[in-house]
C-alpha cells in the first residue's frame, strides 16, 4: 500500500504524513507547526510563505522531487505579479503536498518570531580602525601642470596626512570630479588600510567637510543564527544590533548535514552560499534603516564563523571539512571587497575582514572568543565553552591554550525536543519544580513574572505559553533530577514512584507535564523520555570535549568556567552543573561572557592591532581533534549519567544534594540490591 507523503518542517523539525493534496498550511496546523496566516488561507496576506527544499536530505532520510508540491496556481501568480514573492517561495495556503517534502518556514512566516539573543556587550576598545575619515584640500587644476584630479588628490593625502601611495577603485574615480568641484576642492575621504604593509585604498569620498561618522558591521555568522552589530568606527559604540535565523537551516540543522547536502546535490554549496549572503545583505539593510543612516556610510565588515560557515560565506565547497583530515581551504585571515560577497546593502567600496580559523573544526568564532576572553593571559586555568549547535571549547592559561569542538547538535536550542521551539515570546525559558509537591512554576520569554505570580496570564498575552526553548529544557531536566523525578541514568519515574499525577504514562516510559493549555486551544507541554535522551546526548558531547582538553593538560579540575555564546548567556550555572554539562567547579566560579564571539568581532572591527594579535594567537593554540580521539567516546559514555558517572561533584554540594532514586523502563523501581548493583556498575 502506498504511504502518504512525509512532510518535514524546519527549523522546528516537526514531521508527519498527510494525504496527498493537503495544503502546506493545513499540514502545518495538523502538526503544530508555527506557520502564520491572517487571511484564512485565501492567498491575500502572504503570511504563510514557505521555502521548499529539493534534492537529497540525508539527515531526514528523504529525497525531495522537483514536483513534490503542486504547480504554482492562479492565486500565487496574481500575488507574485502584484506584490512579488521571493524566488523559490510558495504560499502555504495554495501549495499542495504531492510527495515527500522538506519545507523551511522563514522567520517572517512564523507567528512566534525568534528572539535572537545575541546582544552586544559593552567593552572598552582601543580604537584603531582600518577605515578612517580624512579631510583633504586639493590644488585646483592648472593649464601648466597636466596632472589629473586623482593624482593631485593622492598627492594631497600624502602631504597632509602622510598616507602614501593610495589607490582608488573605478567607482570612486567616477564621482571624483563632481565631488571636488562641488566641495570647492575640499573633500572628505574614507580610506582603508588593513595593515601597514598594505597600500591604502580610497573607499569613498564626499564634497567638503562631512562630519557624519563611518560605520562598520561586526557579524557573528552561526550555523543557527546570524547576529550583526552596527558599530561606529569613530568611538566603537554599537548603534543597533539585530539577528536573524540562518536560512541554511532548511538544508540541515547541523554542520555535517550541510556538508552532506553539498556532497549529495550538485550546486548545493553554491545554493547555501547564495542563501546566507542574501540574508546578511537583508540584515545589513535593516540595521541601516533602524539606525537611520545611509547604507553608503557602512564602509567595513568583520566576520566570525565556524569553518563550514566560513567556507560557505566565501563560496568554498565545504566537502573537505566532512572527512579526515578536515582540511581548510585557508586557515589565515581573509580580506576582500564586500562586492565579492554580493553585499549590495553597504558601501560599494567596503572591505571585509574574516578572522582566521584555528583548525578544521574550530573556526574563526572560537578565535574571536579567544580574542575577547584572552585565556592566554589568565593566571588560573579557565575553560571557555561557546555553547551552540557545534560547541567550541578553549582551555588554558598563560602556559598553554587548547581548543576543540564538540558536536552537541540542536537539542540545546529547543530542536528535536517534543515541545521544543526556538527562543521566542511565549517559550518557557526558566522553570523551578517544588521537591515536595513536584509542581512546576515557570517564566516565559517576553514576561518578567513567574507563572505562580498574580497577573502572569494577563502579562503573557493572547499568544500564551507556546513551548519550551533551550535554556528552559536544560532547567526542566535538571529540576526533574533535583526533585527526584529522574534518576542518575536519566529514566523518568512513574506517578506511583514519584508521588505526583503529573507523570504521564507513554507506553513503557513516562513524561512530566509542565503545562496543559489544551482547554484554551494551546499546547500541552511535557518533558518526555526522548527529550531527556536528547539532552543527555548533547550534554555528554559537551562534557566529553572538556574532559578531553583536561586530559591533554594533565589536570583533573579547572579553576573556573566561562559560558559564552548567545545561548550560553542564558544558561543557569547551577542547572548546568546538575546536568553535568561542564566539569565540576564551585557554582560561583561559573560565569557568563555573553556573546563573546560577537565581542571579538567588534574588537577586530575597531582595532588593527587586535587583528594582528588574533592572527598570532591562533597559531599558538593547540587543536585537539575529538573525532579521532578514543578517549572522547569513553568520556561521552560516562557523561550520559546525570550529572556524570565518574567525576566528583563538590560544586553541586554547594547548591544542594541530589536524590538517589532508581527507576526502570517498565515503571517499577529497583530494590536495594538493584540499586547497589547499579552503583557498582557506575
Amino acid at each position: 500500500m502506498t504511504q502518504d507523503p512525509l512532510v518535514i518542517f524546519t527549523p522546528s523539525g516537526k514531521r508527519g504524513r498527510v494525504p496527498a493534496g493537503t495544503t502546506v498550511l493545513t499540514a502545518a496546523r495538523r502538526l503544530g507547526v508555527d506557520l502564520d496566516s491572517v487571511c484564512g488561507g485565501r492567498g491575500i496576506c502572504s503570511k504563510c510563505q514557505v521555502s521548499p527544499g529539493k534534492g537529497r536530505f540525508d539527515k531526514h532520510g528523504v529525497t525531495v522531487a522537483e514536483d513534490a508540491l503542486s504547480g504554482i496556481n492562479a492565486v500565487e501568480e496574481r500575488y507574485d505579479r502584484i506584490r512579488g514573492l521571493k524566488p523559490g517561495r510558495r504560499l502555504g495556503c495554495q501549495a499542495q503536498i504531492c510527495s515527500d517534502v522538506v519545507l523551511d518556514v522563514p522567520p517572517e512566516s512564523q507567528v512566534h518570531r525568534q528572539v535572537v539573543r545575541k546582544n552586544a556587550d559593552a567593552r572598552p576598545i582601543e580604537m584603531d580602525p582600518a577605515t578612517r575619515r580624512y579631510f583633504v584640500s586639493v590644488p585646483e587644476p592648472d593649464m601648466h601642470e597636466p596632472r589629473g584630479d586623482l593624482e593631485r588628490l593622492i598627492e594631497a593625502l600624502a602631504g597632509q596626512w602622510r598616507i602614501e601611495g593610495a589607490t582608488a577603485a573605478p567607482a570612486v574615480l567616477a564621482k571624483l570630479q563632481q565631488a571636488l568641484r562641488k566641495g570647492e576642492w575640499e573633500v572628505t575621504l574614507a580610506v582603508h588600510q588593513g595593515a601597514e604593509t598594505e597600500p591604502p585604498r580610497i573607499v569613498d569620498l564626499w564634497p567638503g567637510f562631512r562630519d557624519a561618522p563611518l560605520w562598520g558591521l561586526a557579524i557573528d555568522l552561526g550555523s543557527t543564527t546570524i547576529a550583526a552589530h552596527l558599530t561606529s568606527l569613530e568611538d566603537g559604540h554599537v548603534e543597533a544590533s539585530a539577528g536573524i535565523m540562518n536560512p541554511q537551516i532548511r538544508f540541515g540543522e547541523d554542520l555535517m548535514s550541510r556538508v552532506s547536502y553539498s556532497m549529495m546535490n550538485e550546486g548545493g554549496a553554491a545554493e547555501m552560499t547564495t542563501a546566507v549572503r542574501a540574508a546578511i545583505d537583508d540584515l545589513a539593510r535593516g540595521l541601516a534603516e533602524e539606525a537611520g543612516i545611509e547604507p553608503r556610510d557602512i564602509v567595513e565588515a568583520v566576520f566570525v564563523c565556524n569553518p563550514v560557515m566560513h567556507h560557505l560565506l566565501l563560496g568554498i565547497d565545504p566537502v573537505e571539512l566532512g572527512q579526515a583530515p578536515f582540511a581548510l581551504a585557508t586557515s589565515d585571515a581573509v580580506s576582500l571587497p564586500a562586492r565579492d560577497l554580493d553585499l549590495g546593502a553597504i558601501n560599494a567600496g567596503a572591505q571585509v575582514y574574516a578572522l582566521p580559523c584555528i583548525a578544521g573544526h574550530v573556526g574563526a568564532d572560537a578565535a574571536a572568543v579567544a580574542l575577547s576572553e584572552r585565556p592566554d593571559q589568565s593566571d588560573d586555568l579557565v575553560l571557555i565553552v561557546d555553547v551552540g549547535t557545534n560547541a567550541e571549547l578553549l582551555l588554558g592559561d598563560r602556559a598553554r591554550v587548547l581548543a576543540c569542538s564538540s558536536p552537541t547538535g540542536p537539542a540545546f536550542e529547543g530542536a528535536q525536543i517534543s515541545s521544543g521551539q526556538r527562543a521566542a515570546p511565549g517559550a518557557i525559558e526558566a522553570i523551578r519544580i517544588d521537591p515536595e509537591t513536584k509542581a512546576p512554576r515557570f517564566r516565559v520569554i517576553g514576561c518578567d513574572k513567574w507563572s505562580d505570580e498574580d497577573g502572569f496570564w494577563e502579562a503573557v498575552g493572547p499568544g500564551g505559553v507556546t513551548g519550551i526553548c533551550g535554556s528552559g529544557i536544560i532547567e526542566a531536566v535538571a529540576e526533574m533530577r533535583i526533585a527526584g523525578l529522574v534518576d542518575a541514568r536519566g529514566l523518568i519515574g512513574s506517578a506511583e514512584q514519584t508521588g505526583t499525577n503529573r507523570m504521564i504514562a507513554e507506553g513503557r516510559t513516562h513524561a512530566y507535564l509542565i503545562h496543559d493549555g489544551a482547554e484554551a486551544g494551546g499546547p500541552r507541554i511535557t518533558v518526555t523520555q526522548g527529550d531527556i535522551r536528547a539532552i543527555q546526548l548533547a550534554k555528554s558531547a559537551l562534557y566529553a570535549g572538556a574532559r578531553l582538553l583536561m586530559d591533554e593538560r594533565g589536570v583533573e579540575a579547572v579553576d573556573r568556567v566561562v559560558l559564552a555564546g548567545a545561548f550560553g548567556a542564558h544558561i543557569s550555572p547551577k542547572h548546568a552543573l546538575v546536568l553535568g554539562m561542564i566539569p565540576d567547579v564551585p557554582v560561583e566560579r561559573v560565569t557568563s561572557a555573553g556573546n563573546a564571539a560577537g565581542t571579538g568581532a567588534r574588537i577586530a572591527l575597531c582595532s588593527r592591532a587586535a587583528r594582528r594579535e588574533v592572527e598570532v594567537l591562533v597559531r599558538e593554540i593547540t587543536k585537539v581533534e575529538t573525532a579521532i580521539e578514543p578517549r572522547f567516546q569513553e568520556h561521552f559514555v560516562a557523561a550520559n549519567a546525570i550529572p556524570h558517572a565518574t567525576a566528583p561533584f563538590a560544586g553541586l554540594r554547594a547548591t544542594q544534594p541530589l536524590p538517589e532514586p532508581s527507576f526502570n523502563a517498565n515503571g517499577g523501581g529497583e530494590g536495594g540490591g538493584g540499586r547497589r548493583r547499579r552503583r557498582a556498575r557506575d
